[in-house]
């Protein structure tokens, strides 16, 4: 080899070919947006909407037991017959009157319930159902946490103010408007979740 020869070497341009090949995937990364979170909030509606048909089922099925709770022993005279009925306690009758204006307010909530899954989006009218489910889960535990200590009394009595436990006579009436105050109970669960379910939804809105 000569000294006055020289090699030349062709090195093909990787730096410019890369970065092109850089700005694609880029561009390509740019160009798909986001998805929108609406699946996962129609989800939320549909489940809120099965809730509140569950929700109408217990405060109906609470009003109608403890309203039809009404026992006469079998053990009476003209002039005396012992009997218990929701109606000789004012807790009881108030217990009534709220939980059928629950199931009223749930049966009306139901149509706001379906925009909501049909707008998922909406921000107003969950909001109002958040307000609304609030006040009727504070109405429900009034009244459910009421009734429970009377039919609490009406088990076990209290000796120091003279409370005898009358459930060993009247054994229906007990049974009813215990099944009752579990039934308010479970309504107070769901409108928790009915609850958290809605500030969830509000808070990726």
């Amino acid at each position: 080899m000569n000294s006055g020869d020289s090699t030349t070497i062709d090195v093909p341009d990787s730096a410019a070919g890369g970065s092109a090949a850089a700005k694609g995937k880029a561009v390509s990364v740019v160009a798909a947006p986001p998805p929108r979170p609406g699946g996962m909030k129609k989800g939320v509606a549909i489940f809120d909407f099965i809730l509140r048909l569950c929700a109408i089922v217990t405060a109906l099925a609470a009003a109608a037991a403890m309203g039809t709770s009404d026992e006469t022993l079998p053990f009476f005279t003209q002039f005396f017959q012992f009997q218990a009925s929701y109606d000789d306690l004012p807790t009881f009758e108030f217990f009534v009157i709220a939980m059928a204006l629950v199931g009223g307010y749930l049966v009306l909530s139901l149509p706001f319930s379906i925009v909501c899954i049909v707008r998922p989006h909406a921000v107003g009218l969950r909001l109002l159902l958040l307000i609304l489910d609030t006040m009727a889960l504070t109405l429900t535990t009034a009244a459910g946490a009421a009734a429970a200590a009377i039919v609490y009394l009406a088990h076990n009595g209290n000796p120091n103010t003279n409370w005898l436990a009358i459930c060993g006579q009247f054994g229906d009436f007990c049974q009813k408007v215990s099944g009752a105050v579990v039934a308010s109970l479970i309504t107070v669960v769901v409108f928790v979740v009915l609850v958290v379910l809605s500030a969830m939804a509000l808070r990726r809105i």
